[in-house]
């Protein structure tokens, strides 16, 4: 009889690590512009300035979601 691998558990948490990539490549033809300016700089530079402090959010998330679910190295 063939042994078939364990079902794979459900780990949606990761989907968390998608968000940098669709800031940062996803969005990117939409939000590529000068206007409107917000706090003096042009909205481009707001975008990915809001991406790069929401990066480290999304991969917490995702680090806390690992260690809810019991998949902890520690």
């Amino acid at each position: 009889m063939i042994k078939r691998p364990p079902p794979r558990a459900r780990r949606p948490h990761l989907l968390w690590l998608l968000v940098p990539f669709v800031l940062y490549i996803g969005a990117l033809p939409f939000v590529n512009r000068v206007e409107p300016v917000l706090l003096g700089l042009p909205f481009l530079f707001v975008w990915l300035l809001a991406a790069t402090l929401l990066t480290p959010v999304a991969v917490w998330l995702t680090w806390r979601g690992d260690h809810k679910g019991g998949r902890s190295n520690e």
